[in-house]
């Protein structure tokens, strides 16, 4: 059993599957726990027990990816992924509590009581591949993006064929050896970030590489090669080509990292920003949307270092506030009614937004309530405060309403008035209340053939009748 383990491990073994099989063409650095630190106790118990009870089966299996690397950093992986050179048959066969995943490309989900590790086959290089893994005539588009490459391989195709040197790290727990095919664990130790292959080739392969070398820099504070970092403006029209869905997922990731407001100057400095949310160059130019996103994604990248919940609808909605507002605007100005000119506004970003990021509609609801909410705040007469307060989407739309004080957009007396009524004795905020005059000025305007447009009283009696 011992020679197996060293055959599977060493990738001599005559019988390794044949989807599997695949020579390595050059040795990995092995580096040792005295020089790299990494323990087998720094590992999840479940992901422990995978990746020995693979070995054990008499397959080679390691900790891979973005556990790896940020074991190396000295941060807490929150998944730990593992790579063997056994099939997703055969890993399934070892666990009972397992199921495999993926049309794509399969992979093995192996749950360990509340927690699942997943674990995929080695994959090789697309057809017709180099040496470094960069594509020649794999099945791709007109402008190289991959759309099938989904052949297993050696564990040195798997890791040529990773996006980053320092994603391409393989740690065997049991061993507590540290496989190094890319020179990935230098550049940790001088915060490189260097893509795999040629750069062109491989953004072109897959466009969304683009967005994560801005969201890995900033997240691990790494330094982008320059070579890495050359191609990016003249490759971001490619950006275009991603399917909208996946581009959502990634520029997600990329806001909830903790580091969004960095981001987010890298991605306009490097002109990734462009048809990711529209209009965001614009929006940074003119300083109240400037300064109000800036606070947003402050008080995010807050919350998630915190590890406080953070909603992306709240985050979407303040991205694409002052777009909604300058087109509310310029509805009003046509003559709309002001909830009416509210409604059709955010319906029109959303609509071009959705082209562009496909935003799930689960936020759109949520992104719709907050801003519908915003001109109910200037109601501070009658029972209209009262029952603003019962709204189930209050607090959130408060702190939306704060953001736009903060920034300068609307007076912060606003805002000190609702902290104080939230947290008012019931005969407060009665005191609290304002005279509502809007019967006098209803009266006043008796007869006239055109009415003036308001923004307050106006608003909020129309705002009040509105459906919750």
């Amino acid at each position: 059993m011992i020679r197996q383990l060293l055959d599977r491990v060493f990738g001599r073994n005559s019988s390794t599957p044949a989807s599997a099989k695949g020579v390595s063409s050059s040795s990995p650095r092995i580096i040792t726990r005295e020089q790299h630190g990494i323990a087998r106790d720094h590992i999840h118990p479940c992901a422990l027990k995978v990746t020995s009870g693979l070995q054990e089966a008499g397959y080679a299996a390691f900790i891979v990816g973005g556990a790896a690397r940020d074991l190396l950093l000295g941060l807490e992986p929150k998944d730990f992924d593992v790579a063997t050179d056994a099939t997703p048959e055969e890993v399934r066969s070892i666990f009972r509590r397992s199921r495999i995943i993926g049309r794509r490309f399969q992979l093995v989900h192996v749950m360990c009581g509340a927690e699942t590790v997943e674990v995929s086959t080695f994959r090789g290089g697309p057809s017709g591949s180099d040496e470094n893994g960069n594509s020649l005539h794999a099945h791709a588009d007109e402008h190289g993006r991959l759309l099938r490459d989904n052949v297993f391989g050696s564990q040195e195709e798997d890791a040529k064929r990773r996006d980053f040197t320092v994603n391409a790290l393989f740690f065997d727990p049991v061993r507590e050896e540290l496989w190094d095919y890319l020179n990935g664990y230098e550049d940790i130790k001088v915060r490189h970030l260097r893509i795999i292959g040629d750069p062109v080739r491989r953004y072109r392969e897959d466009p969304v590489r683009m967005l994560r070398v801005v969201r890995l820099a900033a997240k691990l504070d790494l330094q982008i090669d320059r070579d890495t970092a050359a191609p990016i403006g003249d490759l971001a029209p490619l950006l275009r080509n991603v399917p909208p869905s996946r581009l959502f997922e990634e520029m997600l990731k990329l806001l909830l990292s903790g580091h969004a407001l960095s981001c987010v100057v890298d991605l306009r400095t490097r002109g990734l920003h462009h048809g990711l949310l529209p209009m965001l160059d614009v929006i940074l130019e003119q300083p109240l949307g400037e300064r109000f996103i800036t606070l947003a994604l402050k008080n995010t990248d807050e919350r998630v270092r915190q590890e406080k919940p953070v909603s992306p609808g709240f985050l979407f909605a303040a991205l694409l506030w002052h777009e909604v507002l300058a087109t509310w605007n310029a509805r009003q100005s046509a003559g709309e009614k002001p909830i009416h000119a509210l409604h059709q506004a955010m319906n029109d970003v959303l609509a071009v937004q959705n082209e562009n990021l496909a935003i799930p509609r689960r936020y759109d609801a949520i992104m719709k309530e907050i801003w519908a909410i915003q001109p109910r705040f200037t109601g501070r007469s009658g029972r209209r405060p009262f029952r603003l307060l019962e709204h189930p989407r209050f607090r959130a739309a408060y702190d939306f309403m704060l953001l736009r004080c903060q920034s300068g957009e609307i007076d912060m007396e606003l805002g000190k008035w609702w902290e104080a009524f939230q947290h008012a004795t019931a005969g407060e905020r009665e005191a609290m209340l304002l005279k509502d005059d809007m019967p006098r000025k209803r009266r006043r305007s008796r007869g006239r053939k055109k009415s003036v447009p308001v923004d307050t009283a106006a608003i909020d009696d129309t705002a009040a009748e509105a459906p919750e």
